[in-house]
């Protein structure tokens, strides 16, 4: 079946796309930004920054809950382009369902653009399910308002993540 529906966040943010592109791929970065607001986020590998490279990390929540994820990236153009499929995953990082919801799709293609203007870099990130049944395209598109607010989350951590860095 092919999947013509997406999800599409663009945002300016006051950064070089450089700077932004790494913000996006570094670990010691990621860690900072990525991630439910609130929980704690830990790097269990990040292979080389390259198609078949992978990104497998947890978040914590307060209370002690674990929830694994990962990314496979496809291709890496720095720093302009960025494609990976994003899953939730296991602690070995085998790709899993996420947890307690088997409606949703398991993928998710993710293809995110950097364009730099006068020091500005405009991100537009497109999502899309991956290998979905009928039924997980209709969840994900059912859910589409929510998950751009959990993206516009988000892109808000990265900004203020980005304001306080004291130089780029």
């Amino acid at each position: 079946m092919s999947n013509q529906v997406e999800l599409v966040i663009t945002r300016i943010l006051d950064a070089p796309s450089e700077l932004v592109f790494q913000v996006f791929t570094k670990p010691e970065h990621l860690k900072n930004w990525w991630g439910n607001k609130g929980f704690e986020m830990n790097v269990a590998k990040l292979d080389h920054l390259r198609p078949g490279g992978r990104f497998h990390f947890c978040q914590k929540s307060p209370d002690g809950i674990e929830m694994w994820g990962k990314f496979v990236y496809r291709e890496v153009d720095e720093p302009e382009k960025l494609v990976f499929i994003n899953s939730f995953s296991d602690e070995e990082g085998n790709t899993i369902y996420a947890p307690h919801y088997t409606t949703y799709p398991i993928e998710f293609l993710n293809t995110l653009t950097f364009t730099e203007d006068e020091g500005k870099t405009t991100i537009t990130m497109r999502v899309s399910p991956l290998s979905a049944t009928e039924e997980e395209i209709k969840v994900f598109e059912d859910g589409q308002e929510l998950s751009q607010q959990a993206y516009a989350g988000l892109f808000d951590q990265l900004e203020d993540y980005l304001a306080g860095m004291v130089s780029f």
